[in-house]
């Protein structure tokens, strides 16, 4: 972050945030509707999800582990309906007439074995069918029939037309083809219902993380223990050693480190001191602290990462509503075929038995498996790919966006660097090695607390750099510090302590200096008694993976421009060093989205990077936000995808996996819809005149090779390498 907040920026994000909640609750009035038509044991597929996140949007849940709601009961209940009709539906294969002249065996026969099929298949369709029925009753109801419609009209033309085959054909029904397809649908919906909870399964165990008692300090300084609903904005809390912090606060007494791993992604606990803010659901270290509570319970840090996760599992892939409105356009065309092939063919030949077969064949064959598993294949397989790329995806419709951006902005500080000074380069005068002259400077600013120091001290740790011992410490005000090393005085400082000293810098080190000086880099030089024997360019220190960064984003075809609040010899610099197409400096923090809608006003579609609460507006702004590193604040909230770790090269693979991902799922799309532009005019007959025509079981096995190869397919995006696009 390299501005505080204004007022124009909670602003923004307050309206986004008002836009965001009517979403929310069109959606929750759109599944509430849903919800009327099917009870909770039997409903199913994206419906029942919906019901699910409609209610959970209402319920006003704060972040504590005893009141968040289970969403991988949904996920429970389509793998245990899959395994029942799986097996179920083993009896209804191996006694199938057609199966058994097609693969040349015979099941034994006994009193009774001829209703096996049937009887198994219907049993198949009431445990694992119907909720597909009560699915399709909201979209005939809207008009708009879609998967669930496509789905209910296969199976119960199939189930209908193979209860009459019993009588008219018993060599011609459909119940094998009828509990695949049941069989298949479900573990589409299953794999569905699976990728929302991989994608939210680490965000849910934050819940864990929030105690349900806190131990509020009273007036008099004694201290009762409170369930952590009671707590409020204004009250301070005792937090022990290795307690979990229960609210949002600001330390008013004590110091400690912060172990906010499971929230920020950072490993490395955060030391904290008296003024600094703590988050709920980070773990205390070794230190007693007493905290001010600034937010409780839905205003946390952790309440807001929560909602994201609702928001995440409301949120559907506009590749998946392409496969529903296909569905769609599916059901009309097979109705209206279905239409066609009986006029045509009783005006051929009369009303038969072939004549039904034929228009039902249409029907069920009309309803792909692979259109069913096309996107929830592809979903659940990247998801578990962004998890292990420490890419949280927070709205699947920004995923899918990043594979269209041309344009990425980078906040500088705390992105592509790591928002913090460090030594960023350095020269001696002959006779002192440079390790040398930085171990003996990081000793010398070894009790001072300036920025500059500890950027010093960071570097000789980061080195590891064994420092030698000095003595009588003394800072000298407004100059730098002096103390004593082996019997002789050394000194640290800026320009300001040569002027008091009357000395001169050698040439190599003044032409050193004037070189970071143009890169708005801050100079301090170590002095030996009377000689300047070294310097120091200190600046906030670049990220090593930024300059991978850029490369990558330039081989993928992508400008990258940086936003930075600096000055414009800092941003030049920067911008210099890693080849980055184009800074804007000194933006302050109310106009960091103008700049992303200057960008889009050109027609680039762009990505903003950012960590910061005043990034907040632009994230917003821009096509896809992106939050990065320890983003727990408004940043988050305003962001669609989150890097859990403070690694921009996170981007490079976010875009990489939107492509990956988007190239699978039409492939696939074309692989189900493939299937239905040859199979349906053929089942229809409309090749008959020279003696081709689709009888079921070839339809059938062409659905099947349809359905084997989308999910093949579908494996081969874990090989896919994401820096690559």
């Amino acid at each position: 972050m390299e501005n505080n907040t204004t007022a124009a920026e909670h602003s923004e994000h307050s309206e986004h945030n008002e836009h965001s909640d009517r979403h929310s609750g069109d959606h929750g009035h759109h599944n509430r509707e849903l919800g009327q038509e099917q009870d909770g044991a039997m409903s199913g597929g994206e419906a029942t999800s919906r019901q699910a996140h409609g209610e959970h949007a209402e319920h006003k849940a704060t972040p504590s582990h005893k009141g968040h709601v289970d969403h991988s009961g949904h996920e429970q209940m389509f793998r245990r309906r899959f395994w029942v009709c799986l097996v179920l539906s083993i009896p209804v294969l191996l006694y199938s007439p057609m199966l058994q002249h097609w693969f040349g065996y015979t099941m034994p026969a006994f009193m009774g074995s001829e209703w096996i099929g049937p009887l198994f298949a219907v049993i198949v369709f009431a445990y694992g069918g119907v909720p597909f029925l009560r699915m399709a009753v909201p979209e005939i109801r809207n008009r708009q029939p879609g998967m669930m419609t496509l789905i209910s009209l296969a199976i119960t033309v199939a189930l209908a037309y193979s209860l009459a085959a019993l009588v008219i054909d018993p060599e011609g029904g459909f119940f094998w083809e009828l509990v695949l397809l049941i069989d298949v649908m479900l573990l589409g919906h299953w794999l569905e219902m699976r990728s929302v909870r991989q994608a939210s399964g680490a965000l849910d165990e934050l819940a864990k993380l929030m105690p349900d008692t806190a131990e509020r300090v009273l007036d008099d300084g004694s201290v009762e223990e409170v369930p952590v609903g009671e707590l409020k904005p204004g009250e301070t809390v005792l937090i022990r050693p290795g307690a979990s912090v229960p609210t949002d606060g600001e330390i008013v007494e004590g110091s400690s480190s912060i172990n906010e791993s499971m929230i920020t992604g950072e490993s490395k606990p955060v030391g904290k001191e008296q003024g600094d803010a703590v988050i709920a659901g980070s773990v205390n270290g070794d230190g007693s602290l007493r905290v001010r509570i600034t937010a409780t319970g839905d205003d946390t840090a952790l309440a807001g990462i929560m909602r994201l996760v609702e928001q995440a599992q409301q949120s559907k892939s506009r590749t998946q509503l392409l496969a529903d409105r296909a569905a769609g356009w599916l059901f009309y065309i097979a109705v209206g075929a279905a239409i066609i092939t009986a006029i045509v063919w009783i005006a051929a030949v009369g009303l038969n038995v072939e004549v039904v077969g034929r228009v039902a064949t249409v029907l069920v064959i009309a309803c792909p498996h692979a259109l069913g598993l096309a996107v929830p294949l592809v979903v659940a397989i990247s998801t578990s790919l962004a998890a292990r790329n420490g890419i949280l995806v927070c709205d699947r419709l920004a995923l899918e966006e990043a594979r269209l951006i041309d344009t990425v902005i980078f906040d500088k500080t705390g992105t592509l660097t790591k928002g913090e000074f460090g030594v960023a380069g350095q020269t001696t005068v002959d006779g002192w090695r440079e390790e040398e002259a930085l171990a003996l400077t990081a000793a010398i600013e070894g009790d001072s607390e300036h920025t500059i120091a500890r950027g010093i001290r960071n570097t000789a740790e980061e080195q590891d750099l064994s420092l030698p011992k000095v003595s009588e410490f003394e800072a000298i005000q407004g100059r730098g510090v002096k103390a004593q090393y082996d019997g002789r005085t050394v000194y640290v400082g800026g320009p300001r302590l040569l002027e008091m000293l009357e000395l001169d810098r050698p040439d190599a080190i003044a032409a050193f200096a004037e070189d970071a000086n143009q890169k708005g880099q801050s100079v301090v030089y170590l002095v030996d008694g009377s000689r300047v024997t070294a310097a120091y360019a200190l600046a906030d220190v670049i990220r090593p993976e930024s300059r991978k960064v850029v490369e990558q984003l330039h081989m993928m075809g992508i400008e990258v421009a940086m936003l930075t609040g600096d000055s414009e010899a800092v941003a030049k610099a920067v911008s210099e060093e890693l080849g980055i197409d184009t800074y804007f400096a000194g933006v302050l923090p109310e106009n960091k989205d103008q700049k992303v809608q200057d960008l889009q006003d050109q027609g680039k579609k762009v990505a903003m990077v950012g960590d910061g609460v005043n990034d907040a507006p632009a994230l917003t702004r821009a096509d896809v936000g992106i939050a990065i590193g320890s983003g727990t604040d408004v940043a988050v909230e305003s962001a669609g995808i989150i890097l859990v770790q403070s690694d921009p090269l996170g981007v490079v693979r976010t875009i990489g996996l939107s492509r990956s991902s988007r190239r699978k799922m039409v492939q696939n799309l074309w692989w189900a819809a493939g299937y239905n532009i040859v199979a349906i005019p053929l089942a229809a007959g409309i090749l008959a005149p020279i003696g081709i025509t689709l009888s079921p079981a070839i339809g059938a096995l062409l659905m099947s090779i349809s359905t084997i190869i989308v999910a093949l397919n579908a494996q081969t995006l874990r090989r896919a390498d994401l820096s690559a696009g």
